[in-house]
């Protein structure tokens, strides 16, 4: 009677689930890796372990890293007073409102923009020297002009962060264009379908997995660029919450606001995992 593992195992990565038990080869097939979440929870473990004992025998100076008690205090007191007369709840949610929408209007317009460079030669010669020029300028060398064309409003900030993630959702969804095996669009042509057809059900499918990967990408980028966005005239967000820290030596608050926006791109980044293996699920590894 064979033993089959149970979920936690396959969760944890301590035992094979349905996919990885019928892979043979190991080494170089990402598909048969397990998830590893056990590693990942015992390293977070030990992170905060080697934290608590630092900050009982004092080996770091407060000034550069406070102590676990003190930082949990000053959670408990952010939480219930807020900062500057703000909530703690509104920080977060204005900053994850600004990321997303950054990125939603990056992709709306990346998206296609991407689609038209791949399926056209006019599109592409027309938009490559842009993109290909806007690309490598980080979205931090553009704040003055953003200060200039849309004021120090909200606008700015999101228009900020919609040029963050603008060209990588551009370049991916070319990436996913390209990459389409030009036999499925013979095959597709062979049995009489339309553009718009191979569109959908040809190009789409194949582009899904590196337009995710642009997502991811996007992200994370508008993630790191939110705390430089926050910093035009803002009074609110996480960001602005850690420059304001940083300026009255509130060390324990810097390092909130830091993990908070660290968990909650990863809560996203969770999210956005699991949206795609439900999308696309054809993707090796998703």
């Amino acid at each position: 009677m064979s033993h089959e593992p149970g979920r936690l195992a396959i969760w944890l990565g301590l035992a094979d689930g349905p996919l990885t038990q019928a892979k043979t080869v190991r080494f170089g097939d990402a598909s048969a890796i397990r998830s590893g979440r056990i590693w990942s929870i015992l390293i977070v473990v030990v992170l905060v372990g080697l934290w608590a004992i630092a900050s009982r025998h004092g080996w770091i100076p407060a000034f550069y890293w406070p102590p676990i008690g003190a930082t949990w205090d000053r959670l408990v007191r952010l939480a219930t007073e807020g900062f500057r007369n703000v909530p703690l709840w509104e920080h977060v949610g204005i900053s994850v409102f600004r990321v997303l929408s950054g990125v939603f209007f990056g992709a709306l317009i990346g998206i296609p923009l991407g689609f038209a460079m791949g399926l056209s030669s006019v599109a592409r010669g027309l938009f490559d020297p842009v993109v290909e020029f806007m690309r490598p300028i980080p979205p931090l060398a553009l704040i003055p002009l953003i200060i200039l064309w849309f004021g120090i409003g909200e606008v700015a900030k999101i228009v900020l962060l919609f040029l963050a993630a603008l060209f990588i959702m551009t370049l991916a969804a070319r990436a996913g264009v390209s990459g389409v095996a030009i036999t499925k669009v013979h095959a597709a042509y062979s049995l009489g379908a339309s553009r718009m057809q191979i569109l959908r059900h040809v190009i789409l499918p194949n582009a899904l997995p590196e337009i995710f990967t642009g997502l991811r990408t996007s992200m994370g980028v508008c993630w790191s660029t939110v705390v430089a966005a926050e910093l035009v005239a803002a009074d609110r967000g996480l960001g602005s919450m850690i420059m304001i820290a940083k300026n009255f030596l509130q060390t324990d608050t810097v390092v909130i606001g830091i993990v908070l926006i660290g968990l909650i791109g990863y809560g996203i980044e969770l999210l956005m995992r699991w949206t795609e293996r439900r999308l696309v699920p054809w993707k090796t590894g998703a």
